[in-house]
């Protein structure tokens, strides 16, 4: 499978802070939910991608191109939308939509209409008197109908009440209908990752500590609770984090079938989030 975005051994430094050697690729046609903490290096990586923050080494291709080097064609390929809506505060919404027409030659009026019927958008609204989902959802409209193919989320659906999220999730997943489309969401929203990832990149303390299909993730981990002498007969090398308390231990392993046989009974699936957290607690590298 082709990758819409490919990032080979980048690393950027700041003071207190190292993105250290990254090689992440994202599939062709896919949604890849892109998770960690807090200062992980999410927003770092991909603000590289759009070289708006510079790699001291490594390089990033996007759609085919040198991501330092992007062509107006390839520029025009990319949505991108950050936390927030980052337009003019004292434009109405149909001004929004004269901007965006002069900035892409590819705008497509007819596919804007259409979404700000399907958002309820006020054409007569300015942008400051939005709410803060009606914002999203007019910066997710800009990033979408000038026929963009790769989306770039950064935390874009953060802040929103849970039925505006579930909406514009649901529009997420129509626009990887087309082949061609691919969307890399960073959230710490885990249950929208949930929803609609095809995989999971996680990222900590700088550095990718997996890739991987969201199905075989949750095939792979399971939650085992143990007695001390029932953990102690699991390998360490299948456990891939811990929790002790006065009475169990609680194990996240990997292989949770091969664990199930050692402790003769079946451990459950981990869910995406006590992944993220055991490993995370456990220093993941």
């Amino acid at each position: 499978m082709n990758a819409a975005v490919s990032c080979k051994n980048v690393t950027k430094r700041y003071d207190g802070f190292v993105l250290e050697n990254l090689n992440l690729e994202i599939p062709t046609g896919t949604i890849v939910g892109f998770v960690g903490e807090n200062g992980a290096g999410k927003t770092t990586t991909i603000k590289a991608m759009l070289d708006l923050v510079h790699p001291d080494e490594g390089s990033i291709t996007v759609l085919g191109e040198d991501s330092r080097n992007l062509s107006r064609k390839g520029k025009e390929k990319i949505g991108v939308v950050f936390d927030g809506c980052h337009l003019p505060k004292e434009l109405k919404v149909s001004q929004v939509e004269k901007l965006f027409r002069t900035m892409y030659s590819t705008w497509d009026d007819v596919y804007f209409t259409q979404l700000m019927k399907q958002f309820r958008l006020d054409g007569g609204k300015r942008v400051k008197d939005l709410s803060r989902g009606m914002q999203m959802k007019l910066a997710i409209a800009g990033a979408l109908c000038h026929h963009s193919e790769l989306l770039l989320l950064d935390e874009a659906t953060s802040g929103l009440d849970p039925v505006v999220r579930d909406e514009i999730l649901d529009i997420f997943l129509e626009f990887l209908q087309e082949e061609s489309h691919t969307i890399l969401l960073s959230s710490h929203i885990i249950s929208d990752i949930e929803k609609v990832a095809d995989y999971v990149a996680f990222i900590h303390q700088g550095k990718l500590v997996f890739m991987e299909e969201k199905d075989i993730l949750k095939d792979t981990y399971g939650m085992a609770v143990c007695g001390k002498e029932e953990a102690e007969r699991v390998p360490k090398e299948w456990i891939a984090g811990s929790r002790t308390s006065a009475f169990n231990t609680t194990l996240l392993v990997r292989g949770r079938e091969k664990v199930s046989h050692i402790l003769h009974r079946e451990v459950p699936a981990a869910s995406m989030e006590d992944i993220l957290l055991y490993l995370s607690k456990e220093d993941a590298r």
